[in-house]
């Protein structure tokens, strides 16, 4: 049954299928450096072999004179983010308001108790092959049910997508070795979906998917229309969604939860920030975010979505009439992991950011 129940996911053991193998735990390359003291950067004078272009031909033949090393990013970013991953999903306008699904797909017991649904049971199967550039999932809506004719839950939408392989549906797609990535998605009706996939660094069986709906109605004025959220959980190897959750998922909606306190997310902070930049032949491009550095920002209320389960995101005017679309997760206090798209004044995507924050109250 779908409802919601205080402002975090709870998780609980599934009854009727053997618990997955722990996932292992190989160390971190990425995005995983303790944060210094002082303000420093680190920089790089090569650039990933899974990027698409380089900023000068000293630095391909510069790339190209280093020994290959042991370490595949792709690789460990594939181990990381493929699975079944199962939780709720929820639509919010640009203001940050819960939709109800439609009146068409709610049983006709919770239209006659009053009960309001806002909470999609979702599944996404999710495989990336760890040796070739090659990345899709399938995003699962499940109708809702009442009681346990979740056991039953049937599928009411399937929504796949594909990076690589020459069926790249994607115009660009950035990624982190921990399993983070953020994805540029053509839609319709002259719009664009940004997606951030971020892992929590201290479960990493744990991550939300956040969708910015981008509107292309003027090349230079984009502007956000509304805000797709999914909580999941890993649940064990890739099956391609085989086996329905039902019951068997535990968790609660969390839709209709109170939004995060806005003192959670402003002030300042430390972020250790990976970057990559695209060009204009850049197109279906795969690149991993590199050249870690840290900055400190501050980050003000007025800037902010709020969103429930310690989430947000923003919409902010940048240099040179940029437009910075970014979301944050608060996966405990005082510390959060980011990401953010940069786009040009003629809607051309600049740079992909990924950070691990640190509220400075806390250093």
């Amino acid at each position: 049954m779908l409802s919601s129940s205080g402002s975090s996911l709870l998780w609980r053991s599934r009854t009727h299928v053997p618990a997955p193998p722990p996932r292992s735990s190989p160390p971190l390359k990425a995005l995983s450096f303790p944060f210094s003291s002082s303000l420093w950067f680190i920089h790089r004078t090569t650039i990933s072999p899974l990027s698409c272009s380089a900023e000068s031909s000293s630095e391909i033949a510069l790339a190209q004179s280093q020994p290959a090393p042991d370490f595949n990013p792709w690789s460990e970013f594939a181990q990381n983010v493929s699975g079944e991953w199962d939780g709720f999903g929820a639509d919010f306008t640009c203001e940050g308001q819960p939709l109800e699904l439609p009146e068409s797909v709610v049983p006709e017991a919770f239209r006659e108790w009053e009960v309001k649904v806002f909470d999609w049971q979702t599944q996404c199967p999710t495989l990336a092959q760890p040796n070739s550039l090659s990345f899709l999932y399938k995003s699962i809506k499940l109708l809702p049910t009442v009681g346990c004719e979740a056991d039953a839950a049937t599928r009411y939408s399937i929504d796949q997508r594909i990076i690589g392989g020459g069926k790249s549906s994607a115009l660009a797609f950035s990624y982190s070795v921990t399993g983070s990535y953020v994805a540029v998605w053509p839609l319709r009706n002259n719009q664009l979906e940004v997606e951030h996939c971020l892992i929590n660094p201290k479960d990493k069986e744990s991550r939300v998917r956040i969708f910015q709906v981008v509107s292309l109605a003027e090349t230079t004025n984009m502007s956000l229309q509304s805000v797709k959220v999914f909580c999941e959980q890993w649940y064990g190897p890739f099956r391609d969604g085989d086996q329905l959750g039902g019951c068997a998922i535990r968790s609660s909606g969390f839709a209709a939860t109170p939004t995060t306190a806005a003192s959670v997310v402003t002030g300042s902070w430390r972020v250790l920030l990976a970057t990559t930049s695209f060009h204009a032949s850049d197109f279906g491009c795969i690149q991993q975010v590199t050249g870690e550095k840290v900055i400190e920002i501050v980050r003000e209320e007025n800037d902010l979505l709020l969103l429930p389960q310690e989430l947000w995101c923003s919409l902010q005017q940048g240099k040179d009439r940029e437009r910075v679309f970014s979301v944050g997760w608060v996966f405990e206090p005082g510390h959060a992991i980011t990401s953010s798209c940069v786009f040009s004044s003629d809607s051309k995507l600049k740079e992909v950011t990924m950070g691990r924050e640190t509220a400075l109250s806390d250093v």
